[in-house]
């Protein structure tokens, strides 16, 4: 996912799409969970617009039902509206982060990543150790599995 905050200005819009075929995460999906982390992140704003749906298409080389799907799924969850004629817009926001703690939070993890590469691990190890640990963390297991 691209982000250009500076294209927003009315015409455009801030975020670019990006997908990864080897994730196993359906197309539709990767969309809505960008546009998700593009929220949180606070790179998207209410009022600003998604990309346009034949744009998102001629980019990624996809279905247009795929792009219809995600933003359908982003209306559901009241995060989009679609404006005939017009496009999909940001309706919601979520969990932003306050900008100085999310530059904090964002050094610790870049010192991790260094630290997993240093041990060896590639991203898609670093991906799947997260992954683990952010499940076994949510559910209160916070013990470490050993085999």
């Amino acid at each position: 996912m691209r982000v250009d905050k500076a294209e927003s200005g009315g015409r455009g819009s801030p975020i670019e799409f990006r997908l990864d075929p080897s994730s196993g995460v359906p197309t539709y999906l990767q969309l809505v969970q960008q546009v998700e982390h593009a929220l949180r992140l606070g790179y998207l704003a209410v009022g600003d617009r998604l990309p346009k749906v034949k744009d998102v298409v001629a980019e990624l080389a996809i279905n247009p039902n795929t792009v219809l799907k995600a933003y359908r799924d982003l209306e559901v969850k009241g995060l989009a509206v679609g404006r005939p004629g017009q496009g999909t817009f940001v309706r919601a926001t979520l969990g932003e982060l306050p900008s100085g703690d999310q530059g904090a939070l964002r050094e610790d993890l870049l010192g991790w990543m260094r630290s997993a590469e240093e041990a060896g691990l590639d991203p898609d190890g670093m991906v799947a150790l997260f992954t683990s640990t952010l499940h076994s963390f949510r559910t209160g297991r916070t013990g470490v599995a050993t085999r």
